[in-house]
């Protein structure tokens, strides 16, 4: 138990509370609301945050406070809707901070815990084990290959840090898997480090390929996927696309799974038309989808 307490004093001055208001008419908020809190971490001591996008979209102002009170105005420094990771600066120097786990020692059945803000200066903490690397696949069309899924819900607001017991920062956690029970779903760190400088220096990945984004949410239906929703003003939207059109094929294939769906998506280019075989109220029809950018759509 004194092992563990002090492996949660090494860390718990490293976890930040964050406050982001956003303007009322940015696109996200008709999902995330104009008001969001969140969790992050310290990964140097020039004042970068690691936290997820999702809290910090958007964002007109950040207000970060540190576990003994301290507050400071942050700036979104980067985000990565690929990774679903971003970026917040402050202007604080020699600051607590977390060092990253090397990816290559996560392993299955490896103890963690989660540190995760649930106010100002409170904390709360969970503990549990990986049970999962395996990929991911979300309804807003995100996919990644990587997690870490663990025994262990997350018991503040998301962004919280996931921790190896050497205290050294392992990922960022980013969803409750509640309909398995009480698991939690974290980015790895990996996906940080490995564009840590585009990032810090440019606000966005810019060697890797951007992705066409069609604004739509798709879930499973009788062996097939079901467009869910919409995004207002999208692209999925404007080529007419609608909540309850099943997919049946995109590209001249057959899909019967998201990852399938994201794959095929994803071989375009922003701005292409990508072809739908869809079926809506018993009838088959050919749709074109002229695709958009996700990094445009939600900086405007």
């Amino acid at each position: 138990m004194n092992a563990h307490l002090g492996l949660l004093h090494g860390i718990l001055p490293a976890t930040v509370d964050l406050k982001v208001s956003i303007p009322e008419n940015h696109p996200s908020t008709r999902n995330l609301g104009a008001e969001r809190v969140g969790s992050g971490t310290l990964v140097d001591p020039d004042g970068y945050i690691l936290t997820v996008h999702y809290v910090t979209l958007g964002a007109q102002s950040i207000t970060v406070t540190l576990l003994d009170g301290e507050q400071f105005p942050g700036e979104l420094a980067a985000q990565d809707y690929e990774s679903g990771l971003a970026l917040v600066k402050i202007s604080g120097r020699e600051l607590p901070f977390l060092r990253p786990a090397p990816p290559e020692s996560l392993s299955i059945g490896q103890a963690a815990m989660i540190v995760a803000s649930s106010g100002e200066t409170e904390r709360r903490v969970s503990g549990g084990y990986v049970t999962s690397t395996e990929s991911f696949d979300g309804h807003w069309e995100y996919m990644l290959d990587k997690t870490i899924r663990l025994t262990a819900f997350n018991p503040g607001y998301g962004g919280g840090t996931l921790a190896d017991m050497r205290g050294r920062i392992m990922g960022v956690v980013s969803l409750n898997l509640n309909q398995v029970g009480k698991f939690s779903l974290a980015i790895p760190i990996e996906y940080y480090l490995r564009h840590e400088q585009e990032l810090k220096r440019y606000g966005q990945i810019q060697s890797r390929p951007r992705r066409p984004w069609l604004g739509f949410y798709t879930q499973g239906f009788g062996g097939h996927l079901v467009v869910a929703g919409v995004v207002p003003g999208g692209p999925a939207e404007r080529s007419g696309l609608r909540e309850g059109d099943i997919i049946l094929g995109v590209e001249q294939k057959e899909i019967r799974s998201r990852p399938e769906l994201y794959r095929e998506m994803w071989k375009k280019q922003p701005g292409d038309r990508i072809s739908f075989r869809i079926l809506r109220e018993e009838e088959s029809l050919n749709l074109e989808v002229a695709s958009g950018d996700r990094w445009d759509f939600y900086r405007s």
